[in-house]
């Protein structure tokens, strides 16, 4: 990557919000720091690099992200012609470009929106049905839980030799582990959150009987 950028550009970005938050348009970018890329080679390179544990990458959305990357500046498009085959684009960072990767890599990584888990959403209903169905959520979802952990654990023995993706798949470990803990908590907590959800909805019950 050029280090000798302008001025102008690390004030640009610095001055204002960021054109985008999606960390996979960040990541296009940085991949077209290793030169001129087209929207498939892109997306092989990016899969290779990070692993299964991410998913697939849709193609779709590769074609999408390079649109708007072009139309803020940050990557151009040339189009070049193929014998016995349609056209492709090319596409290559630019200098503003550099300097958004540059100021996303100096930024840490934060929770924008707050802590969000479906699993705190089943127990909120399940309290409103009193804590043996409490237990009986937590007990399916720690199942669940023990299943990824054990995938997880294999996955990893078929990385042992690319260290990005083996990081990759050994913080969704801990990640897993962390989560078997909150079920756990949940457990001890079941006879509580129970009482505690069927109390909130009698109370509310009352006040409409009272009110109609």
């Amino acid at each position: 990557m050029n280090n000798t950028m302008t001025n102008n550009t690390t004030t640009r970005y610095s001055r204002r919000e960021a054109p985008f938050r999606m960390p996979i348009q960040h990541a296009v970018l940085a991949l077209l720091v290793d030169g001129p890329s087209h929207g498939y080679e892109l997306r092989s390179r990016f899969e290779e690099a990070i692993g299964p544990q991410w998913g697939e990458l849709n193609i779709g959305h590769v074609y999408q992200v390079l649109d708007r990357l072009v139309r803020e500046g940050l990557v151009t498009r040339r189009q070049v012609e193929q014998t016995n085959r349609p056209d492709k684009h090319v596409y290559r960072i630019t200098r503003d470009g550099e300097g958004e990767l540059e100021r996303w890599l100096a930024e840490p990584s934060v929770r924008l929106r707050g802590y969000r888990d479906d699993f705190f959403l089943k127990l909120f209903a399940a309290a409103r049905f009193g804590s043996k169905k409490v237990s009986q959520v937590v007990a399916e979802q720690r199942s669940a839980y023990q299943q990824e952990l054990a995938g997880l654990t294999r996955l990893q023995d078929g990385y042992r030799g690319d260290p990005l993706v083996r990081l990759l798949i050994q913080a969704a470990i801990v990640h897993t582990e962390a989560s078997i803990q909150v079920a756990d908590m949940a457990e001890k907590e079941s006879s509580t959150l129970g009482r505690t959800g069927q109390r909130r909805d009698r109370g509310r019950a009352r006040a409409t009987e009272a009110l109609g």
